[in-house]
């Protein structure tokens, strides 16, 4: 296949960054917590940059050099757009300089006011978007199973003063977009989605990017797609894109006409140029991290009290993230497996710990928040994120696995 002699011309690069030590792990005194050398010479981050073909976006750099054209809407960003909104269906890509701005203009574009449905279970960023614009999250729990929201959850947190529901499709896994979609419907609600994670995820066969009222990604480095720094809303609603393009450039309408409230969300065209060189290569980014998900499976199998959160089979994913939940017959608790992974180098995450509604100033605006999220802060006990990117190879991954079944014992 293609994507394994493209992966095979990084093999330099990944030596270079990773500098394993290939140390074999001879029971817990060849831990590093326990006073032995790391696995790793170099930090192996969850988030390392995909950075698949440097050249195509060294020559994007050149290009918008030779257009002395740097950011206003540019060439790139236009084709950036353009690419986008044709590889996921939809009429409208709007590009914005990162997915946090992008959320709160969505957010505004939108009119929501008052109180907003989030997961607690989330970046802390899909809150801090409304509230940064005064707008109340309230906080709603999340299906254990998927770690999305639970629609029933989401019905009960429904009061007069709500006007919107935002949807996370956690961890690329399509987010219950019909469920939701019904209950807006029958409550005069707006809906929309954080689809941070999900680029390159379908839902029911559909690409994440057609559902709502718009979906906001992210395009952080640390995404499975990235543009070094960006995101984008997109959208089929013609009146909301063109208020969203208005808002990210300051309300103007032409040089000197401004017609709206705005602020400057607009993507420059180096970070347009990433996006591009990027998303050639996307497939082949999605192939290796199907390839070292599976990796992962084989060696983690059987370890008590570990469970791989999979991905369906008969929908499209990224498979950026390596979830593992830690339960309570694990003989090694989630905590002590991260700090042992950290000695060696490997700088595993407890992704969203301790959820929103834990976090300032959530926590003291709704310190009873945790009554209601019961499945939110067993799942916030239990998530350990591995590293995965292009740059990790089936080497590290057993490695990895061979750490964590030591410190189990």
């Amino acid at each position: 296949m293609e994507y394994l002699d493209y992966n095979h011309c990084q093999e330099n690069k990944r030596k270079s960054m990773r500098q394993s030590t290939n140390k074999k792990i001879n029971g817990k005194a060849g831990l590093a917590i326990n006073g032995a050398p790391p696995a790793f010479a170099q930090p192996l981050h969850v988030g390392r940059p995909n950075i698949p073909d440097a050249n195509t976006f060294i020559a994007g750099v050149h290009q918008i050099i030779d257009n002395q054209w740097l950011t206003n809407n540019g060439p790139m960003v236009q084709k950036l757009e353009q690419r986008i909104a044709e590889r996921l269906g939809v009429k409208h890509c709007i590009a914005m300089c990162n997915g946090t701005i992008a959320l709160e203009i969505a957010i505004r574009a939108l009119g929501l006011t008052g109180e907003v449905i989030v997961p607690s279970w989330t970046f802390v960023a899909t809150a801090h978007a409304l509230y940064w614009q005064g707008i109340t999250p309230v906080f709603a729990d999340i299906d254990p199973d998927t770690h999305n929201l639970d629609v029933k959850a989401v019905e009960r947190m429904i009061t007069p003063r709500t006007t919107g529901i935002i949807g996370v499709h956690l961890w690329g896994r399509g987010a219950p977009v019909d469920e939701l979609q019904a209950l807006a419907n029958a409550r005069g609600l707006k809906l929309m989605f954080d689809a941070a994670h999900a680029f390159g995820s379908t839902y029911k066969g559909k690409n994440i990017g057609q559902f709502g009222e718009c979906e906001v990604f992210s395009f952080h480095a640390t995404k499975a797609f990235n543009c070094m720094e960006g995101g984008a809303v997109t959208t089929n609603n013609d009146d909301l894109a063109e208020t969203m393009r208005l808002m990210r450039n300051f309300g103007f309408h032409g040089y000197d006409n401004v017609i709206h409230p705005g602020t400057n969300g607009k993507m420059i065209e180096v970070c347009a140029a990433m996006g591009l060189a990027n998303l050639e290569k996307f497939n082949d980014i999605i192939a290796i991290n199907r390839r070292n998900h599976a990796c992962y499976r084989n060696a983690l199998s059987g370890i008590r009290g570990i469970r791989l959160l999979e991905y369906p089979e008969d929908e499209c994913n990224s498979h950026h993230y390596v979830v593992l939940e830690v339960d309570e017959t694990c003989p090694a608790n989630r905590d002590l497996i991260l700090s042992a992974l950290h000695a060696e180098n490997i700088l595993a995450r407890k992704y969203f710990w301790p959820g929103c509604h834990m976090m300032k100033p959530y926590r003291d605006l709704f310190p009873h928040a945790g009554l209601v999220l019961p499945n939110t802060l067993v799942t916030a006990e239990k998530v350990l994120v591995l590293p995965n990117s292009i740059n990790i190879s089936r080497n590290d991954i057993e490695t990895i696995g061979a750490i964590i079944r030591t410190i189990i014992g």
